[in-house]
């Protein structure tokens, strides 16, 4: 099982209903190519880690390094896992949508990540839930 986490920086003309239009998209493609995976948005950035075969992940990321909606796309960890840390997700998501929720959405994040077997991905999520939101 190939997983892929990566961060990128949101446009600065993106909209709720663009986040929304990437969630229904991504999770239509997500179900056909046998994807699973966790999106998280700040406002500023997203963190997205996608995990199935890995022809499938890479071309999906190929897709999403292409969508104009964000930039500064850095691959963070590319990597063989023995099974999906994400169950059936076809991409869950969480967002952050103040600093006041950094607490909560790291207890949060704590919580759901409390069976991957992967420290390495838990650590990434906590570190960067708690990244200055004043970036831009």
């Amino acid at each position: 099982m190939h997983q892929l986490a990566y961060i990128s920086t949101i446009g600065l003309h993106m909209r709720e209903q663009d986040i929304e239009d990437i969630l229904q998209v991504s999770r239509s493609n997500n179900r056909r190519d046998g994807i699973t995976g966790l999106l998280v948005a700040d406002g500023v950035r997203f963190l997205q880690v996608l995990e199935g075969e890995q022809a499938q992940v890479e071309a999906a990321f190929n897709r999403i390094s292409g969508d104009e909606r964000h930039f500064g796309i850095f691959a963070l960890a590319r990597k063989e896992v023995d099974a999906r840390e994400f169950g059936e997700w076809d991409m869950a998501y969480r967002q952050v949508t103040s600093a006041a929720d950094e607490g909560d959405l790291i207890a949060s994040a704590v919580r759901l990540t409390a069976e991957l077997p992967d420290g390495e991905i838990k650590e990434r999520l906590k570190h960067f839930l708690r990244l200055d939101r004043q970036i831009l």
